[in-house]
């Protein structure tokens, strides 16, 4: 039982300052709590020019208010109820939307409590140097406070606080322009209380408070015509949908209620999980949930029921007898629906030609054939959570009608998003002629039963299609990469001095000094790819009297500069991770620290967090220590620089023999992994050779190198991680934040496995990590020796991700690192561009007694709640990565092309049968693509195979295998998804797609 003291005052008093409300324990025991308000009159109204409230307030609002609205001509304020927030937040972003606002704090308080992601994009808002937001804490104001009446829902008790607050305003202001020589001021500007709710709205008109509604509002703007097309459909009841529901056949079954769902999630009736689109099926999806070990198979529109990529769905599963084999066939959504007409849409439950095309595309002959990839099969029930947010978009210019095609009036069109796991959205705008080339921002504001595809509304234009600057921002949006310049409150946070910060002379007396060792003397270096500004470690090595070798890992101490719960570190924790595109970097801290402070530069003195090493001649470890230090790094290398280093036996300085020390360890710690069970796989990576940093053109692309520096690095890396992780999971058993990489299901494998099997006579042993290393080995091809690449490379793609956790949120037996073969492992190399390592990094801290942990890291739910966000951000990061690198490289195939005035042939290995086409792998470019057969084939689903006609007349059908090898021409066309160059790959050997 709590109790609170509170002063004795009159009633009258009392009932408006406490707020009294019941509260449940975490052992399921109701209290009751009395929350004590101090209520002011000195709360100002942040009106320029007003007398009434203190002078020391700060005003931002105009004294006439705005004077542009043809409504409101004498001059007018806008005060919005939470649902205007919740529902029109691209609108309020806006630039085009300017009118002074006021913003209360129960307005505030609500939006936080409803959606963390737009209370964060409101307090942007709030900050936005363009907008005159006033924020008005009604609550503490004596005149505006309110308490919940007893017969009152909280909803209707903010309504009518922030009714309150819309009067006092109006009455504020008739006290700063009074009367003149006894007649009423015929001037005063008016707060108009925005809402959407028309009850809200009824109630307002009643008590004689000027209201209205949004859409309302904006018709009557200046420039309206563009503003209208910022509004949600959604969330308004003044907005109509594209046409009336009623009488339209629903193509789609009811969601059961939040009620039902949850109950039957709970008793195991249905299964919870992510929804997962096709990318070559639009009308397949999947829903991995942990009551089976291969995801939920989600066959046909009607079976997906509305599910967007992302959501979190409540999943259906069929009798056993139902289930079948995903189906084999690229069924694209442009092709099969393309004569769909975005303005009308109420014959969409009745469009047998459209049904009759998606039936054939779902065809699955084969399923009985198959029964091994037979998996369980569903349907969608309900949705738990959207993953609605702005998608890049691109309108399709034959949704247009030939009579509206140049008309700025208002028409209904389609929105087609870069992604292809996303469907198409209908779209109203005045706009359309306008926007088509252009790559656009369009936010999902509902998906009726009754409609094949969802509702949305335009954000705003990103620029021409295909132009640099346009892409790159759409590529950011694309992957939710916050990429907003550092505000004021961040750099702030940053050293006074700013680049001319140095490392103090030491001294007993010096908080950079102290407790730190002086390493200044040791022959550090640091090897990096070209070009690397943000250098985040430096090694050293040196023989010890006893033989031993003394190793050290120095990393940038970040933690020194970015301190908890600023506002850099916020920042930083938001952003989760530096993001590395081809031609530029989205920093995670401002460049001052990434790329100067913090950036171990030779030749000059920096503040590190070292780990030491004493080893013996075989690499195992006598001793590890943790120390911050002070180094002076004596030269940064390149990899290619470090090699020809290391193997010029002309060289015998004492930082060629630290290096070669270094990589007789590594060889060592290497092997060892290897004999433990660790994973040796492979990614295509590339290298684009860029023109020059001005015009940033590809001019070609090759295969990355990879060269025994770069694994020198890697070994020191991987020990630096795995020993700190030990020491900070010691330390703080329940909070330590670690990296783990969970062992994959067998059945992800199962797939891999066969083709090995069946095309090459290989078996695929998954048993464990050790197994799979061993097998993975065998998989050789002594006339191919890229095939061994390419099967590792498949492989990685049946792993499941690694992730960030907190250590008290799992169980001990899952903390494993399965492809490093490693019981436990953190991230701590890396703190410039990765968030979890300044956390390792102050968890460090703390263990070796250099400094107190911050309260947060004790608090197991703040970890994870981070670390969710660091997850996220990281998993965009590399998809934001890769999709930069398969644009420049298409810029680059398209340069080439050009020069030699035709296609780029090169050989390419068939990953993946279709029935009606082939997934081949081009290793030398490292990209993917689809060569598509128009003819008729011959699909052997069971064998990987596909017989296709010979292009000469009269020869039989050539049969292509998964793992075989043909030659393709590779051109770049415009791709009608995302409006850019995309690899269209033909088939030349061993037939000519282009006569099939």
């Amino acid at each position: 039982m709590v109790e609170i003291l509170i002063k004795k005052r009159p009633r009258s008093e009392a009932v408006v300052t406490q707020r009294k409300f019941f509260k449940k324990t975490a052992r399921g025991k109701v209290i009751k709590v009395l929350r004590e308000r101090y209520l002011r009159d000195d709360v100002g109204c942040g009106i320029e020019g007003c007398g009434i409230c203190p002078s020391a307030t700060e005003e931002i609002l105009p004294a006439s208010g705005d004077l542009q609205h043809k409504v409101f001509p004498k001059g007018h304020f806008i005060l919005p109820d939470t649902n205007v927030f919740l529902a029109q937040m691209d609108l309020m972003e806006s630039n085009l939307f300017t009118p002074p606002i006021i913003l209360l704090q129960t307005v505030i308080e609500e939006v936080r409590h409803r959606s963390l992601p737009l209370y964060n994009r409101l307090k942007a808002v709030v900050k936005t140097e363009e907008k005159r937001v006033w924020v008005f804490y009604n609550e503490y104001r004596s005149e505006t406070a309110i308490i919940r009446q007893d017969d009152e829902s909280p909803n209707d008790r903010n309504d009518r606080g922030i009714r309150k607050a819309t009067a006092w305003y109006n009455a504020h202001l008739s006290l700063m322009h009074p009367a003149t020589r006894g007649l009423p001021n015929q001037n005063i500007p008016t707060v108009v209380l925005m809402t959407d709710d028309l009850a809200n709205r009824q109630k307002a008109e009643k008590d004689g408070i000027v209201s209205i509604s949004v859409r309302k509002y904006v018709q009557d703007m200046k420039d309206s015509s563009r503003v209208l097309d910022l509004l949600s459909v959604a969330g308004s009841n003044d907005i109509e949908p594209t046409k009336a529901v009623a009488g339209r056949t629903a193509l789609y079954p009811d969601y059961l209620s939040s009620a039902a769902l949850i109950a039957a999630v709970k008793a195991g009736e249905l299964h919870q999980g992510h929804f997962n689109a096709n990318q070559y099926n639009y009308l397949e999806g999947s829903v991995p949930v942990p009551a089976f070990t291969k995801a939920i198979l989600l066959l046909g529109r009607e079976n997906m029921n509305r599910a967007v990529q992302g959501d979190v769905v409540v999943v259906e599963v069929f009798n056993e007898k139902e289930w079948k084999a995903p189906t084999d066939e690229v069924v694209d959504q442009e092709t099969t629906l393309k004569n769909d007409d975005a303005d009308n849409s109420d014959d969409e439950g009745e469009d047998n030609e459209a049904i009759a095309r998606e039936s054939n595309a779902l065809r699955a002959e084969n399923a009985a054939k198959r029964a091994n990839e037979r998996q369980p099969t569903g349907r969608i029930v309900g949705v738990i959570k959207r993953n609605w947010r702005a998608y890049v978009c691109h309108i399709d210019s034959s949704s247009l009608t030939s009579s509206n095609a140049t008309s700025l009036s208002q028409q209904t069109v389609f929105a087609t998003p870069v992604s292809r796991l996303l469907p198409r959205i209908r779209l109203r705008t005045r706009q359309a002629p306008n926007l088509i080339g252009q790559k656009i921002l369009v936010t999902i504001d509902r998906w009726d039963n009754t409609s094949r595809y969802p509702e949305g509304h335009f954000v705003r234009a990103l620029g021409k299609a295909e132009s640099k600057e346009a892409e790159q921002e759409s590529l950011l949006l694309e992957f939710e990469v916050p990429y907003r310049p550092f505000g004021k409150a961040i750099l702030d946070c940053l050293p006074g001095e700013g680049d001319k910060w140095v490392v103090p002379p030491k001294s007993e007396s010096s908080p950079e000094w102290r407790d730190r060792e002086d390493l200044r003397d040791l022959n550090i270096c640091s090897i990096d790819p070209p070009n690397c500004q943000d250098i985040d470690d430096a090694l050293h090595a040196r023989l010890l009297p006893n033989g031993n070798i003394e190793a050290g890992v120095h990393i940038a101490d970040v933690s020194h500069f970015v301190h908890p719960d600023n506002p850099m570190d916020s920042e930083a924790a938001s952003r989760g991770t530096t993001v590395y595109l081809v031609d530029k970097r989205i920093d995670m801290l401002p460049s001052l620290l990434g790329t100067n402070l913090c950036s171990l530069r030779p030749f000059v003195e920096r503040l590190a967090f070292s780990a030491i090493w004493e080893l013996n001649t075989d690499a195992e470890i006598v001793n590890v220590r943790f120390t911050k230090s002070v180094i002076a790094s004596k030269a940064a290398f390149t990899y290619e620089e470090a090699q020809i280093r290391k193997d010029d036996p002309n060289r015998q300085d004492d930082l060629t023999k630290s290096i070669r020390l270094l990589n007789s360890l590594a060889l060592k710690l290497k092997a060892s992994r290897m004999a433990a069970g660790a994973l040796n796989l492979a990614s295509p990576e590339v290298k684009i050779h860029l023109d020059s940093a001005e015009s940033s053109d590809p001019i070609d692309v090759e295969q990355k190198e990879t060269r025994e520096t770069n694994s020198l690095v890697e070994e020191f890396m991987l020990l630096a991680n795995t020993s700190v992780a030990k020491k900070i999971q010691e330390t703080f058993p329940q909070t330590a934040v670690l990296r783990r990489h969970l062992p994959p299901p067998h059945t992800n494998f199962e797939k891999l496995q066969d083709i090995l099997r069946k095309r090459r006579g290989l078996n695929l042993d998954v048993s464990s990590s050790g197994a799979l290393a061993a097998s993975l080995d065998k998989c050789m091809d002594t006339k191919e020796p890229a095939f061994n690449t390419l099967v590792r490379i498949m492989a990685t793609r049946c792993m499941l991700s690694a992730e960030y956790f907190c250590s008290g949120s799992v169980a001990r037996d899952t903390f494993g690192h399965y492809g490093l073969a490693s019981s436990i492992y953190t991230h701590f190399t890396s703190p410039i561009r990765r968030y979890a390592d300044v956390l390792a990094h102050r968890q460090l801290s703390a263990a070796i007694n250099y400094s107190p942990l911050h309260p947060t890291l004790h608090s197991k739910a703040h970890v994870e709640r981070v670390l969710e966000v660091v997850n996220r951000r990281h998993r965009m990061a590399q998809m934001a990565g890769r999709a930069s690198v398969e644009f420049y490289v298409g810029l680059a195939i398209k340069a080439r092309g050009e020069k030699h005035k035709g296609p780029v042939r090169e050989e390419a290995f068939v990953i993946r049968t279709f029935r009606n086409g082939l997934g081949v792998f081009v290793s030398k470019l490292g990209v993917e693509g689809l060569v598509m057969f128009k003819r008729d084939t011959q699909f052997d689903a069971e064998n990987y195979t596909i017989a296709v006609p010979s292009s000469t007349t009269g020869l039989k059908d050539v049969t292509i295998s998964v793992f075989d090898k043909v030659v393709v021409d590779i051109e770049v066309e415009k791709d009608k998804n995302t409006q850019r160059g995309r690899v269209k790959m033909t088939l030349i050997s061993p037939v000519d797609s282009r006569a099939l």
